[in-house]
């Protein structure tokens, strides 16, 4: 039999998780931060309007000299001149390495493209594509890990999805159930990434936001329901239903970061398959801990139940706050 306070531990967990760690899933600590804005202006190819902002008058005294850009660029007052090779290559912020400060770049071409980057002390550049349409594969090499990269991050600091592919693998139960509905999942979020990213379907986001917190709250009520349910007997349509939804949000997330104008395909596939390298990371892991509790004195189904209460709240919360933001139009 278990010791009583280690049950009265685990009926603890919810409380727990909600007082602790909601906040930092909510809203997290603020940093010291700052923006860099590149717009492109009309009638001169090359050139640009610089633009700096700080969120303390400390940061702003350290902008003095801001930035080393890609040669043949050059600052000319509030203006970057590129010429006719214009903005391509290593962007980077010396002044950024080892501190705790995030500087969010973003740049935008006459043509409409954008990219947007968050650099932070232990990342201080990036890299402004400017491959060839001809190039060969190997001279895709940065595309391929940056936006392999943002995928795999995109999971991991995206609380929503990372939430329902936690409350998904708890769900499931049977390997080849799990593997059915990752592939569902995998399916369905990509088919409506890709046709977002190419125009072909446009929703606005509130609305989108609101319904994968909801399928969150959905996802965590059918874990703890009978195991007849529709969830439990197909969750490849159930999961399959929710990935359609899970695209458009990584769709708004990947068109907010901005794609390389000349190799879109590319960087939306190895988007993609760091999406679900770090969705079968996030699973394995799950499945790992889960091997772990059911051999800690504690009973593993209390645990369990505690932790889709405590991922159930949170949604709730979220659905809550993305309703009221979508039925009063204001940002959240």
């Amino acid at each position: 039999m278990n010791p009583p306070w280690l049950l009265r531990l685990a009926r603890a967990l919810p409380l727990f998780l909600a007082v602790f760690l909601a906040p930092a899933l909510a809203g997290g600590h603020e940093l010291n931060s700052a923006s860099l804005s590149l717009t492109e202006v009309e009638g001169r190819e090359g050139r640009f309007l610089v633009r700096w902002e700080a969120s303390s008058s400390t940061l702003r005294s350290e902008l003095a000299s801001p930035a080393v850009f890609p040669p043949p660029c050059k600052l000319d007052g509030e203006f970057l001149d590129c010429g006719p090779a214009g903005l391509v290559g290593t962007v980077e912020l010396p002044w950024l390495e080892g501190s705790e400060t995030n500087v969010m770049v973003a740049i935008e071409w006459r043509s409409g493209s954008r990219l947007l980057r968050v650099l932070t002390g232990g990342d201080p550049s990036f890299v402004v594509y400017g491959i060839p349409a001809s190039a060969g594969l190997l001279a895709l090499k940065p595309i391929v890990i940056d936006y392999a990269w943002l995928g795999v991050e995109h999971i991991l600091t995206g609380f929503d999805h990372l939430l329902f592919v936690i409350a998904l693998t708890l769900l499931v139960r049977g390997g080849r159930k799990l593997v059915g509905a990752v592939t569902a999942f995998t399916v369905a979020h990509s088919l409506t990434l890709a046709c977002a990213v190419f125009g072909w379907l446009t929703l606005p986001a509130p609305p989108v936001e609101a319904s994968i917190a909801l399928s969150i709250v959905l996802v965590c009520g059918e874990c703890l329901r009978p195991a007849d349910s529709l969830a439990h007997r197909a969750p490849w349509a159930v999961t399959f239903a929710f990935g359609l939804l899970h695209g458009l949000g990584f769709a708004s997330s990947l068109l907010d970061i901005g794609l390389p104008e000349k190799h879109v395909p590319t960087a939306l596939l190895f988007f993609n398959v760091g999406v679900e390298v770090g969705q079968l990371g996030v699973i394995a892991l799950v499945l790992a801990l889960s091997l772990l509790a059911a051999r800690v004195p504690v009973q593993p189904a209390t645990v369990r139940r505690g932790l889709v209460y405590a991922m159930g709240g949170m949604a709730g919360y979220w659905s809550i706050e993305r309703v009221v933001a979508t039925l009063t139009g204001t940002s959240l």
